[in-house]
């Protein structure tokens, strides 16, 4: 595999590193546990990619290392660990232009800024073996400020005052929230925390903060507050008590929907045909509606009664206004 090659090239650029005499073939073929034509393609693939080895022939055998004036550098790292932040990099270009994003790239730049040009070229070839791309995601760039702000009131624990406007209504508002924690789901930035109007803990989209200012006011999270408890039961952002929900997917959806995690309380059970019978606990009705509606005639909801109606009356509407 390419990043195996990639992971195996990176020990032999080490190991040659540190070797003043160099290192024989058999030696480098033993500790990598390959065969001696995988080292040679490898040191081949070193050397076309600018590194200066050198071999010598000293008593029948030959030896491999680098030329004495070349620097590796300090990279405290292992393959893995690249990879990890490549990915990690990728992972968070959903919020490019935001503290979070901009500052796993600064890491990444101070990396390759102490290495020379063979080894910038090596690790840009070894992050570009595994790649991620974002899904749908929203634009945080132009809330830069509002993340810092929110992102030092929860750590220094201060209030903050902002100008809300909710999903339903679209109506704007004055807030007084006590951010607990910042949190991403689904391509959307959120904060959780106490909500001084409602007097409960919250969930707010970033997206729909407005102005936003830090407070002198100080607050303190309580102990019976579990974040994970919190979110455990949603199944996506809204925070409502779990109920019994029950979906059946049809054959073609059936593979495509057992592969993936949903909520942590699933159950699946294939049935007649290649159907299969998705079971879970889990709160926010409306964001379950929407996402069996993605399935369109796939998925049939068979509990909650209530749910199972909100479905049907959904369908009901779409199918008319195609017939119209």
């Amino acid at each position: 595999m390419r990043g195996d090659q990639l992971a195996r090239q990176w020990r032999l650029i080490q190991r040659l590193a540190r070797s003043r005499w160099g290192v024989g073939l058999d030696d480098l073929a033993n500790d990598f546990e390959c065969h001696r034509r995988t080292i040679y393609r490898d040191l081949d693939a070193l050397m076309a990619a600018g590194f200066p080895v050198l071999s010598e022939r000293r008593e029948g055998r030959v030896f491999y290392r680098f030329l004495d004036d070349f620097k590796l550098g300090d990279v405290p790292f292992t393959p893995d660990e690249i990879l990890s932040l490549a990915f990690g990099e990728d992972l968070l270009r959903t919020l490019e232009g935001t503290v979070f994003h901009d500052s796993i790239r600064s890491a990444l730049a101070k990396i390759r800024a102490s290495l020379g040009p063979e080894m910038t070229e090596f690790l840009a070839r070894l992050g570009e073996s595994f790649r991620v791309l974002p899904g749908p995601h929203g634009d945080y760039a132009a809330l830069r400020d509002t993340i810092r702000v929110l992102n030092e009131a929860v750590l220094d624990r201060r209030s903050i005052s902002m100008q809300y406007r909710t999903g339903r209504t679209g109506r704007e508002r004055a807030r007084d929230l006590d951010p607990y924690r910042i949190w991403y789901r689904g391509g959307a930035l959120y904060v959780v925390g106490h909500d001084h109007h409602s007097g409960e803990v919250r969930t707010f989209a970033v997206k729909r903060i407005g102005a936003i200012r830090r407070t002198d006011r100080r607050f303190t999270v309580p102990a019976s507050f579990d974040f994970d408890a919190y979110i455990g039961a949603a199944f996506g952002v809204i925070h409502e008590p779990p109920v019994r929900v029950r979906i059946r997917f049809e054959k073609r959806w059936a593979d495509w929907v057992a592969e993936r995690t949903w909520h942590a309380t699933q159950q699946l059970e294939r049935r007649a045909g290649g159907a299969l019978e998705l079971t879970m606990e889990v709160g926010g009705a409306a964001e379950v509606r929407s996402w069996v509606l993605s399935f369109g005639a796939g998925a049939e909801v068979l509990e909650p009664a209530s749910l199972r109606e909100d479905v049907q009356r959904e369908l009901t509407r779409a199918a008319a206004r195609y017939r119209g």
